[in-house]
């Protein structure tokens, strides 16, 4: 391992259980929510960070054990991130207290190629095109389930948080990336809960690869042009601001000016035009599946401007007489990602 690799050790964050909490097959201590209070191990690879729970599953709300994160480097390669998410999966056990992992469910960016079983569409671009599931299997020595990312936060909100309780569920990431997932929701008084929907090719839900602008749009790193995500990805919000000022600001600073009086003209128009092509993207996914709740997280997905102008952009592109899609931002927040993942054994289908 390298001298980097090594001063990357998971850091814990908290536990929200006093004491050493029971053993994976142990009942369930006072307060603890109903059945099915299972033990699960969750993990969400992130382009900067990855982090990793042990979570107590209840009906009601989830009780977390122990959670570590520790950056993703990507720079470092593929062998350094496979043996990063190893030893976080054994780290996060102890942290619990745990003398085994429970089930374990891995977030990641990217799908799966049928033919090769390799990664493939991933924005960590070490990971295309390499066995990474079966590598980390390997290397755990038990099974994992993995779903892309946004399918973990959409799973993760349908199941406790801006979601709950509706049958069809499209869940969208708008951060450094712009992913989707689609989340048929479950009957939780009878003890059947939502699921994950992959596709036939592992591909269900990626709308940030439909392409809006294919001969005129910005280059893409999939390698097409004008997709959804060179337009509305944080990083291209940031990037057409400082194209149009000539100077680099951060999101959170666009979205301030432009709700300053007076406000920056520049961070409106940037939000503008978010807001509309955001209204064309999502009305395409609404002819389409037409998502009884559509739910949005990442870092776009705090403008308020979204919610209103945004929804009104939707409103003139659906192919109907009235918009009643509810589209609400996420209540769980960054831990709807690696809760999600928790969620996987016996969700994905």
């Amino acid at each position: 391992m390298s001298t980097e690799a090594s001063a990357a050790r998971p850091t814990a964050i908290r536990s929200s259980s006093p004491g050493a909490p029971p053993s994976p097959g142990a009942p369930p201590a006072p307060g603890a929510p109903p059945a099915p209070d299972a033990l699960r191990l969750g993990v969400d690879m992130g382009g900067t960070k990855i982090e990793a729970v042990v979570a107590r599953l209840g009906h009601d709300e989830p009780q977390i054990l122990a959670r570590l994160r520790r950056p993703t480097e990507q720079s470092l390669g593929y062998e350094h991130i496979l043996q990063s998410v190893a030893e976080i999966i054994s780290a996060v056990t102890a942290e619990a207290g745990l003398g085994a992992p429970p089930p374990i469910g891995v977030g990641m960016p990217g799908s799966i190629t049928r033919a090769r079983r390799t990664v493939k569409n991933s924005n960590t671009r070490c990971l295309n095109g390499r066995p990474f599931r079966e590598d980390l299997i390997a290397r755990v020595g038990q099974p994992i389930e993995f779903a892309n990312d946004a399918n973990c936060f959409a799973l993760a909100e349908a199941r406790y948080g801006a979601a709950r309780g509706h049958s069809l569920v499209f869940g969208v990431i708008l951060g450094t990336g712009v992913g989707g997932g689609i989340v048929l929701g479950g009957d939780p008084a009878a003890g059947v809960h939502p699921r994950v929907w992959d596709g036939l090719q592992g591909i269900a839900g990626e709308w940030g690869h439909v392409a809006l602008e294919p001969r005129t749009g910005p280059p893409c790193y999939c390698g097409r042009a004008g997709c959804i995500e060179t337009f509305l990805s944080g990083p291209a919000l940031e990037a057409e601001y400082a194209r149009r000022t000539g100077r680099p600001r951060p999101l959170p600073e666009i979205a301030a000016a432009a709700a300053a009086s007076p406000p920056d003209d520049a961070a409106c128009a940037v939000i503008a035009a978010a807001c509309a092509l955001f209204g064309r993207a999502i009305a395409t996914v609404i002819n389409i599946l037409d998502p009884e709740v559509i739910v949005l997280g990442g870092g776009v997905s705090h403008l308020p401007a979204l919610y209103t102008d945004g929804v009104a952009a939707a409103a003139r592109w659906v192919f109907s007489d009235e918009l009643v899609t509810p589209i609400r931002q996420h209540q769980i927040g960054d831990s709807a990602g690696v809760l999600g993942a928790a969620l996987l054994p016996g969700a994905a289908c």
